[in-house]
């Protein structure tokens, strides 16, 4: 009895869906930037900055959230448990250096090294989230699309879940929240830092594993629909603590729900026979093993010898045509009469590592689609307040909320919605990223017009496919660039974030909105206030440039509309270069 306790708790620990949840777990207070908006007024009163000081920290904070090259070459140096570790003590030294400076418990630091605090306590998080995204990847190579929305909607939503919690405490002076994200994230990894590793996934393939991904989405649906109305009852009614404590209590259980499926699966009353499933399942590797040079050089040959129109056949048909070609091509190689190339990299499906990603077309098609599809997104995400209150909303906070809902269900809808395509169609998965960067540049153009309404809808469209990029994008280089290097390649992409916020908001929106600013204060005869420029000083109006209208984002809207067109192309394009590279990897298991 003892001793089939003894089995069923080791294949609990092992299970890959007790790691899946551990990592949604982290997940969940992963997001630390999100908090941000809600810590930015504590520094800026206790430190007496202005908007420009302000603004140079959250620069900072994009930075933290994206450089994520140390994470991603520690993930694959050190076991995961020691990034998480490396990553929560970054975030607990960050984060707790700046509270103890704004209780006035440590000197003040010049902006320089605030910046650095910051950079360094939100770079904690891309660790959280390489580790969570490699583990589980690799735990569920034939699921990555809805492995990797969901985890990167639960950090979407790990906002609004700290934000909550926050609420619940009660602290008695607004800092403490700047405590709770230095501490609350580090206590949650390090508890559960040891769970999170790969636990050779691909032997536990079950037939009830679709059910318990739609058990999973059911718990996120649930998950986005009480916290948007939690956040819209306590925005717009006052609500008691103690109910309060109740609501916080009830999202808990929503959040420890998913436990049911590794329980279930270990300790049923008629567990599975792992050791039986290992026999029955090819291990990836032992096929790996089991191929010759020659056989995938063959590979490389069909590619470069079949005809063009192969590609336009139906999936039956080109497999039947290839293999044709293949055994040809053996047949030949074998005689002697044709000389097998040999192969100088890797090809499109195969390992690659970053520095043979980088000479590669794919990437960069990626790496540009993403940066103006993305990075347009983070802009309305980082302008919300303003572009709500230039159309003449008074509380931004709704948006606020939304859009980080809308976000989360873009992230786990992006993820089922590309699996769908590439499992049932062997159709290329940025097709999906075509469909979402189109959706936004409806969303923009809503934006622009600002009609009644308008703030709704192009929150609803700019959030979801937003969200959309950060389910898909991973799970596309994972296919085509491999699962061997994929932290680096990871963090690599998510470089073209804060490219994308840089340009579009530093940039092209802060300067169009101030040129409209001072437009509309010449013709009220307000002396406007030049921030940042070499007059500054000359000026002594307090009241800082406030536009009103739709005009202040229309310009802004229709570039960022445009631009999202030309990154749905580039999406395209990608489709069109990987339709082969996709049929070989799904189509096979269709027919």
């Amino acid at each position: 009895m003892m001793g089939k306790l003894k089995e069923r708790v080791q294949a609990f620990v092992n299970n890959r869906w007790l790691v899946f949840v551990a990592a949604m777990w982290i997940q969940s207070c992963a997001g630390i930037g999100y908090v941000f908006g809600s810590l930015s007024p504590v520094i800026k009163r206790s430190l007496n900055y202005n908007q420009r000081q302000l603004s140079k920290l959250g620069v900072a904070k994009d930075l933290g959230d994206s450089v994520g090259f140390l994470a991603g070459s520690l993930s694959e140096i050190l076991p995961l448990w020691g990034a998480l570790l490396v990553g929560a003590l970054q975030n607990l030294i960050g984060y707790g250096w700046v509270w103890l400076i704004v209780t006035g418990g440590a000197p003040v630091l010049p902006l320089w090294a605030m910046c650095i605090l910051i950079f360094v306590g939100n770079n904690g998080e891309t660790y959280f989230n390489t580790a969570a995204l490699v583990s589980c990847v690799q735990n569920f190579p034939k699921s990555r699309g809805p492995v990797v929305g969901i985890l990167k909607g639960f950090a979407g939503l790990s906002g609004a879940i700290l934000t909550q919690i926050y609420t619940m405490i009660n602290f008695p002076d607004q800092a403490a929240l700047i405590f709770m994200v230095a501490v609350g994230p580090a206590m949650v990894v390090v508890a559960l830092m040891f769970i999170i590793r790969p636990v050779g996934g691909h032997r536990q393939v079950r037939p009830s594993d679709g059910l318990s991904f739609t058990f999973i989405y059911s718990v996120c649906l649930l998950l986005a629909a009480y916290l948007m109305g939690v956040m819209l009852l306590e925005d717009l009614v006052d609500v008691s603590h103690t109910l309060i404590i109740i609501f916080t209590v009830i999202l808990f259980l929503i959040l420890v729900v998913p436990v049911v499926i590794p329980v279930k699966l270990s300790f049923s009353d008629e567990p599975k026979d792992l050791a039986v499933e290992e026999v029955l399942l090819p291990k990836p590797e032992q096929q790996e093993a089991g191929k010759s040079e020659q056989d995938e050089v063959i590979f490389s040959e069909v590619e470069d010898e079949k005809p063009k129109e192969v590609d336009l056949l139906p999936a039956s048909e080109r497999h039947k045509r290839i293999a044709q070609l293949q055994a040809k091509l053996c047949q030949a190689a074998a005689e002697g009469a044709v000389r097998v190339k040999r192969r100088r990299g890797p090809h499109r499906g195969e390992d690659f590592t970053l520095m043979q990603a980088l000479i590669k077309a794919d990437l960069w098609l990626i790496f540009f689609s993403l940066l103006l599809g993305s990075g347009s997104g983070l802009t309305v995400i980082d302008n919300l307040g303003q572009m709500s209150q230039s159309l003449g909303y008074d509380n931004t906070h709704i948006f606020v909320s939304m859009i980080s809902i809308w976000n989360f269900l873009g992230r786990v809808g992006g993820g089922y919605f590309s699996e769908i395509i590439v499992r049932d169609y062997a159709y290329p998965r940025p097709i999906a990223m075509a469909v979402a960067q189109l959706v936004m540049a409806v969303g923009h153009v809503f934006f622009a017009m600002g009609w009644p309404g308008a703030m709704y809808i192009g929150t609803l469209l700019i959030g979801l496919g937003y969200g959309a990029h950060w389910a898909i994008v991973p799970a596309a280089a994972s296919e085509l660039f491999g699962l061997k290097k994929f932290g680096a390649l990871y963090n690599f992409l998510t470089l073209a974030n804060p490219a994308g916020s840089l340009i579009f908001s530093g940039v092209i929106a802060s300067s169009i909105y101030d040129r409209e600013a001072e437009k509309q204060a010449h013709q009220h005869h307000i002396s406007p206030q030049i921030s940042g420029s070499t007059f500054s000083g000359m000026f002594t109006v307090d009241e800082p440039l406030k536009c009103e209208g739709s005009i202040c984002f229309f310009l802004t809207s229709m570039i960022m509309s445009g631009f999202c067109i030309i990154a749905g192309v580039l999406s395209l394009i990608l489709v069109y270069r990987t339709k082969t590279v996709y049929a070989n990897i799904y189509g096979k298991s269709r027919t």
